[in-house]
């Protein structure tokens, strides 16, 4: 087994972390699954076995890769999206185990035989919660003759077999030419890979076609949430994202009876007190915490969190912790104290 990433030459490369020190692992992973698909942050959990491998091989427009992994987060931010130029299109297929997609305010749960597209070109997150093995199709954005619109509504969907359409009768041809590419002559691979790249296209059509187009406020509000960790994250960045002017933008959200900032504000809040309350939180730093959601500043974040709840992050996971499930409602709380 290779220990060290070699560049991802026409012919694809092979990776395994096994023979890495358990500290470098993480690192390793990352690069290697960045050379092969986009930038990605990888967030392994410490404390249990883990492991990962990665077999990329390509043909004409299409790259497959074999990955298989303990668990953890994969995740593609704004910034790597902004640094990194590369737009293609990842179609993952859950092979053992389970995976989570997040893309476009929408989640895809994987299951093993489910397939998921999402999109290089906006932030995504993968949450792996145990070891797991997939299968990654990669393919230029073009191939897919999709415009965006029909691209947005396509995103960290589930994709299977089951029921009729285009995709019962193709899915499981897509697996048999997937798995005999490698073993076809040299001759007639980038053939097949490009009569694969046609059915994932004509699957990708008819998934787009059968969803709805989400409206402008949904597509904004969901990417918003995407970036939440950002703490840069300005109204100009999001205007600019969706092609609109900042006027515009402010409109949007005046309409809704809030403003951008105040939006913002509490879903980051949200998501903050979610995570405050979950079981084990007590360990988590409640300045980490704020970080990850996008609060620069501990005494910003403690301070906000009071006026918004009425008591302190820490008197919130306090009384959490000694709530069953579910969380307690903050309103609650301040009516036995």
């Amino acid at each position: 087994m290779l220990t060290r990433v070699s560049a991802l030459s026409a012919d694809g490369l092979s990776f395994s972390t096994r023979d890495l020190p358990p500290g470098d692992r993480a690192a390793g992973w990352r690069r290697a699954l960045s050379r092969a698909f986009v930038d990605l942050e990888v967030a392994a959990e410490h404390g249990r076995p883990w492991a990962g491998e990665l077999a990329v091989e390509r043909w004409g427009p299409l790259q497959i890769a074999t990955e298989e992994s303990g668990p953890g987060t994969l995740v593609r931010g704004a910034r790597s999206v902004a640094a990194d130029g590369r737009t293609h299109i990842l179609v993952r297929r859950q092979l053992d185990g389970t995976a989570l997609l997040l893309q476009d305010g929408r989640g895809a749960e994987l299951l093993p035989g489910r397939w998921a597209f999402l999109d290089a070109r906006r932030p995504f997150r993968i949450v792996l919660p145990r070891s797991q093995r997939a299968r990654t199709l990669v393919l230029p954005r073009a191939h897919l003759h999709l415009d965006e619109r029909q691209l947005s509504v396509l995103t960290a969907t589930v994709v299977d077999d089951a029921g009729e359409g285009a995709a019962a009768l193709l899915l499981p041809l897509l697996c048999g030419l997937v798995e005999e590419i490698p073993r076809a002559p040299a001759s007639r691979r980038e053939q097949l890979a490009q009569v694969t790249a046609e059915i994932l296209a004509t699957v990708a059509l008819e998934q787009a076609g059968s969803r709805p187009v989400p409206a402008l406020w949904e597509r904004i509000t969901a990417s918003v949430q995407d970036r939440l960790a950002e703490p840069g994250l300005a109204p100009q960045d999001i205007a600019d994202q969706h092609g609109i002017s900042l006027r515009y933008l402010h409109r949007l959200f005046q309409q809704h009876g809030t403003t951008v900032s105040s939006w913002v504000r509490a879903r980051r809040l949200e998501g903050a007190r979610g995570e405050l309350a979950q079981p084990g939180a007590a360990h988590r730093a409640i300045a980490a915490v704020a970080a990850r959601w996008g609060f620069t500043s501990p005494s910003h974040f403690s301070r906000t969190f009071r006026e918004s709840y009425g008591m302190s992050p820490a008197q919130w996971r306090a009384a959490a912790a000694a709530t069953a499930e579910p969380a307690p409602d903050p309103a609650e709380v301040r009516a036995v104290r």
